[in-house]
């Protein structure tokens, strides 16, 4: 079940019929995965893997599906293929495991 609008307007990203969409900005070939903060909008991910043939892509969606507890096909690539700069979308996660992603990493809407 989702939670109120006005949790979910203070996580990052934007939520679109119970979907999370965020803005994500990786750093292939970094020592350890782990959020780094925010960047702008952007959630910035460390990741070990490098940007070689989409294994940072694949590693970014396996790790966020991980993280959120739910099944890897839900984690969609939309834009940034081939940059550091992407959009993902979660679909049907629930916003308390968001909001304990949020909490997790120290980002903004985690201490609601």
């Amino acid at each position: 079940m989702a939670e109120p609008e006005s949790v979910q307007d203070i996580l990052p990203g934007r939520w679109q019929e119970g979907d999370w969409h965020i803005e994500v900005r990786v750093q292939p070939r970094a020592s350890r995965v782990a959020v780094l903060g925010m960047q702008g909008t952007a959630i910035k991910i460390a990741l070990t893997a490098p940007p070689v043939e989409g294994a940072a892509n694949q590693a970014l969606c396996h790790w966020l599906a991980e993280q959120l507890r739910v099944a890897k096909s839900r984690v969609q690539l939309l834009a940034g293929e081939q940059s550091r700069e992407k959009r993902l979308r979660v679909q049907a996660v629930d916003a308390g495991a968001v909001k304990a992603f949020c909490q997790r990493w120290r980002l903004p809407g985690g201490g609601l």
